[in-house]
């Protein structure tokens, strides 16, 4: 999920930039412009973000109590590839309760499969946001070219570009664009997984480094129907040191 935060120097271009230059305030780019922009500096932005590597803090919670944090080192490899290394240990895991009686062995197997279920609902969850973060420049021309993005101002000094159907038929995404400061703000997605009542949203806060270089410094993943929420933050970043 770390790797969203190619899509900021992509819309600093492909949005604030081409909308400064049309000389109004008025006016928002068309979405020509925002397509062309974000084509133009897709493979720029990941060149400049392999320079860095953060911490990334993961922490999932079910029914509003937290059941898991975890941290990694992530960096991107000599390769290109994204890479993130564990931290420390996880916790001890609490002692099994007494199975001397079957229905302590019942209530073991019953746990155990909802340990399961919330595994392999989080590894479909993961690969969902994966394909909204970061954006496809392919999906996004092909949003253009059917009529489904939209942009124009949100409020005042900010721009907002608006895809329907973009991974998904009833989905949508919306970016958030500070004009004057030329900063991406946020990053929203409603959607689903397997089926529409099974809705999942998605919220991706932005901060910007001392050098100008932004950043996803927050990622909230939340599932209403099943009472889970996940939060990604990003922090510690520092050159990467080769």
């Amino acid at each position: 999920m770390t790797t969203h935060r190619l899509v900021l120097t992509s819309l600093l271009a492909g949005i604030t930039t081409l909308w400064s230059a049309a000389g109004t305030a008025q006016t928002p780019p068309s979405p020509d412009q925002v397509v062309a922009g974000l084509k133009q500096n897709l493979a720029e932005s990941q060149k400049r973000l392999r320079q860095y590597e953060w911490i990334e803090t993961t922490a999932i919670s079910l029914k509003g109590e937290e059941k898991s944090r975890k941290q990694q080192r992530v960096y991107y490899g000599a390769d290109g590839t994204l890479t993130k290394v564990p931290m420390g240990s996880a916790p001890a895991a609490p002692p099994p309760e007494p199975a001397g009686r079957r229905g302590g062995r019942v209530k073991e197997r019953v746990v155990e499969n909802k340990k399961d279920e919330m595994k392999e609902y989080m590894e479909q969850a993961a690969a969902l946001i994966h394909k909204y973060v970061p954006p496809s420049a392919a999906l996004i021309q092909k949003a253009k070219d059917e009529g489904k993005l939209q942009v124009a101002p949100a409020q005042p000094g900010t721009v907002r570009a608006s895809f329907r159907d973009f991974v998904q038929a009833g989905d949508s995404m919306a970016i958030d664009v500070d004009v004057k400061a030329l900063l991406l703000n946020a990053l929203t997605v409603a959607t689903y997984l397997d089926k529409p009542e099974d809705a999942v949203t998605l919220d991706v806060r932005f901060g910007t480094l001392a050098d100008g270089t932004s950043y996803s410094a927050k990622t909230t993943f939340e599932a209403k129907a099943k009472n889970i929420q996940v939060v990604i933050e990003n922090t510690g970043h520092r050159p990467l040191a080769r």
